[in-house]
């Protein structure tokens, strides 16, 4: 079943680089008394999400706080190392953590995996984007197959 607009999110533990080494961020961790955008893409280092989705994000940063947003996270079917590689390759310094989701178990339990072995991807995230306030799902944006609209950064800030 996938989540939806008032469900809260299930306690799934991300990894996370810290003081240079892999370290667990818990659901919990990450929202408890914040407001946070979490968008997820298909896989680090990919076109769409190279290009568009997650520059967007950390060119809207401050546009995102300024709307009270404390955090701006993203999410994919990686392991840590890539995440935080592609963390530096874009630039994004502290303004996106970089979620690694390396088995699924996140995607999964959102609903929102998808089947990515036709293009040798193994099972993923689908594309989307979800603001979150303490814990609980307060917008979700699912892109279809292909598509990138209503999970970018500034279709985002529009509903904020």
């Amino acid at each position: 079943m996938t989540i939806k607009v008032g469900d809260k999110l299930p306690e799934v533990t991300f990894k996370v680089m810290k003081e240079g080494k892999p370290a667990d961020l818990t659901v919990a961790e990450l929202t408890a008394g914040k407001k946070v955008a979490l968008f997820a893409v298909p896989g680090a280092f990919t076109p769409t999400c190279s290009a568009r989705h997650l520059p967007g994000y950390k060119e809207h940063a401050a546009d995102f706080r300024a709307k009270g947003v404390d955090t701006i996270a993203c999410v994919s079917v990686n392991d840590v190392f890539v995440m935080n590689a592609w963390g530096k390759d874009q630039q994004v310094g502290e303004d996106v953590v970089m979620l690694a989701d390396g088995n699924g178990a996140f995607a999964k339990a959102v609903g929102l995996e998808m089947d990515g072995s036709g293009f040798g991807m193994g099972s993923r995230s689908k594309r989307y984007a979800m603001i979150v306030e303490d814990g609980v799902v307060k917008q979700l944006n699912v892109e279809g197959p292909g598509e990138f609209k209503v999970s970018a950064a500034d279709y985002m800030l529009g509903q904020l």
